[in-house]
């Protein structure tokens, strides 16, 4: 056997994350994968970000991660949504081209000190006394370990479904993984099956887009990453088409050959990214829907038709493309497809990522059941930290809801599990509003730092720009305005409305129509600072009410995360609680009474029985 500290089996986006984030913290690791022409691949749409996706990549950036400066490495298309909301909901999304993604990728694995990256299909985990000990692989050589990360995706025992056609493999012709699928099941692991499917790729040249929207890239200087220069780089158009009637009578005449009706396709599907059956199912009487054209890459004629998953017979396919408008001539080029794949419900894992009945066994992408490759690369960051964390005999990383969207992703896994593959949403974070992108450095970057994966460069520009921005906000409040004539008329100019009495800057500021750049029109001493500044002193000052009311929540919410939990309760003895309540938190056994009161299944009486319980054991009394 060949010895590492900590080996990651699968190089997809989780894999990548998990590697080098071990890797950087002074691992020797090795990282496996079916195909090393398949690293970092996008085999659904090649793009990243989104709503509470894009905050993840933040993220995962300040952390120390490779998410963010990868895609501002290959992107084509990027625009921020959400724009006339919020700026909690603001997000970037960007369309990558995902040969050069996956290029960029590999060539940051294969320059990286302590990483090792090999081919091979991995059989078998070594386990030992219910310790992870190293993997087997398919050609017969073993490797020792003294952690296992894995990040499978869908490979798990996988099915790719087209029609009435089920074959073995994974994505995009890759091989399946049935045999690591029956060692787990050996361990003692529970698996459960998912599906999910992707849209047709088509020819850019038999589109007509005049008959669509056009979505060019933003002329902004926007990019993920904090720590990367801007870049100009050549861009891509994306389109806006809409299905109507005659897709309607298409689905509706061919809907007994959608594997959704056959029953070929067994596992449940993801509930936020639906198939054009699915839609046209339930929902029967909506007529559109949208279909976003996207290219694949500067030098591929391939299209991506978001909105169009399907994994019906391809000739049925090329008959719906058909009937959507700008798309009447389309020539398919990959069909849809639909992949079925074992997953661990992730009740079976701790906030480490670690499994909970094998230690040293991480797992972490969609073998935990989630979809998206921001949720999986937050999840691989996270498994490879704590990978190292525990080898070191260092405290674990746990993030908290209030923390991150890394945070509320993996107490969402690890405390609520999920019956569908799970996708991160803006609603699911209760307080949205102070975890948004525009501060992920802010918030999360002095602990990338403790960690050795944020530079000390990089650590003192964001501790620079913490001062800066406290230091504004000051000047704000210090900086008086009369109501001069002058001043007045500069307010009606804004189309805000009058003033009576002398005001701070700050108090001009929380005033919707006025921008951080009009304050120099009031005071020839207002703060002369980056757009980067700004953003931060106009939203801290707009929103510092609603702020600081979630400060105050988050306060509330940390007394109940503090509260711990002993890990050797016998709740099956606490005869107080309900029976329901017994079971759940004896499966997932919380480590704080703040992650208890989620599970569901557990009634605030169910906590308040626990509370004294824990009272009665810090008391001395008769547990």
């Amino acid at each position: 056997m060949t010895d590492y500290d900590i080996i990651v089996v699968g190089a997809g986006h989780a894999g990548c994350e998990a590697a080098l984030a071990s890797a950087r913290m002074g691992c020797k690791t090795l990282i496996l994968t079916l195909n090393a022409d398949h690293i970092a691949l996008m085999p659904c749409n090649p793009s990243i970000g989104g709503p509470a996706k894009g905050h993840i990549v933040r993220e995962i950036d300040a952390l120390g991660g490779e998410m963010a400066k990868n895609i501002d490495k290959s992107y084509i298309n990027i625009r921020m949504l959400n724009t006339s909301k919020g700026p909690a909901v603001h997000s970037l999304r960007a369309q990558a081209d995902k040969q050069k993604y996956q290029f960029e990728m590999t060539k940051v694995l294969q320059e990286q000190d302590n990483l090792d990256l090999k081919q091979t299909i991995v059989t078998d985990l070594v386990i030992e006394d219910n310790i992870v000990k190293g993997v087997k692989t398919i050609t017969g050589v073993s490797y020792a370990a003294k952690k296992v990360v894995l990040t499978t995706g869908t490979s798990l025992d996988g099915k790719v479904i087209i029609g009435d056609i089920k074959y073995t493999g994974g994505r995009q012709g890759e091989f399946a993984a049935t045999d690591l699928a029956k060692s787990l099941k050996e361990a003692g692991i529970t698996l459960e099956r998912f599906q999910t499917a992707t849209p047709p790729r088509i020819d850019k040249n038999t589109i007509d887009p005049e008959k669509m929207t056009l979505h060019p890239s933003s002329k902004n200087n926007l990019k993920f990453s904090f720590f990367r220069d801007y870049e100009e780089r050549e861009t891509r158009p994306c389109w806006l088409t809409y299905t109507g009637d005659k897709t309607k009578e298409v689905m509706v005449e061919n809907i007994d050959h959608s594997p959704l009706s056959t029953g070929i396709v067994e596992g449940s599907g993801p509930r936020y990214c639906p198939s054009i059956d699915r839609k046209i199912m339930r929902f029967p009487d909506k007529l559109t829907h949208q279909v976003f054209v996207e290219p694949e890459g500067l030098h591929t004629n391939e299209l991506y038709l978001n909105g169009l998953t399907t994994s019906m017979p391809e000739e049925i396919q090329l008959k719906v493309i058909r009937s959507v408008p700008g798309l009447e001539n389309a020539e398919i080029m990959r069909p849809g497809y639909a992949v079925e794949y074992e997953y661990i419900p992730p009740y079976q894992l701790r906030p480490t990522m670690e499994n909970k009945l094998i230690d040293g066994l991480y797992t972490a992408g969609q073998i935990n059941g989630t979809s998206g490759y921001e949720e999986a690369a937050a999840q691989g960051l996270m498994a490879g930290i704590n990978a190292v964390l525990s080898i070191k005999n260092q405290e674990a990383l746990i993030l908290k809801r209030s923390d991150s969207y890394i945070g509320v992703l993996i107490d969402d896994l690890v405390t609520k599990g999920t019956s569908e593959p799970y996708r991160m949403l803006t609603s699911r974070a209760e307080y949205r509003l102070i975890l948004r992108q525009d501060n992920a450095d802010l918030r999360l970057v002095p602990t990338g730092y403790k960690l050795g994966l944020i530079s000390k460069e990089n650590y003192s520009k964001v501790e620079e720009k913490r001062r800066l921005i406290e230091e504004n906000l000051n000047e704000l409040n210090n900086i008086r305005i009369t109501p001069t004539k002058e001043v007045l008329q500069t307010l009606e100019k804004l189309g805000s409305g009058g003033l009576k009495k002398p005001v701070s800057l700050a108090t001009i500021l929380e005033r919707p129509e006025v921008s951080y750049k009009d304050l120099i029109k009031f005071s020839s001493e207002a703060p002369k600072v980056n757009d980067e500044i700004g953003e931060q002193l106009e939203i801290r000052t707009k929103y510092r009410g609603y702020i600081n009311r979630q400060l105050k929540q988050v306060e509330k919410f940390r007394y109940m995360e503090e509260k711990e939990i002993p890990q050797d309760i016998d709740y099956h003895q606490l005869t107080n609680l309900r029976k329901e309540a017994r079971e759940k938190l004896d499966r997932i056994r919380p480590m704080s009474i703040g992650q208890a009161s989620r599970i569901s299944g557990v009634s605030p009486a169910d906590i308040s029985v626990l509370m004294i319980y824990l009272e009665e054991i810090q008391r001395g009394g008769k547990a």
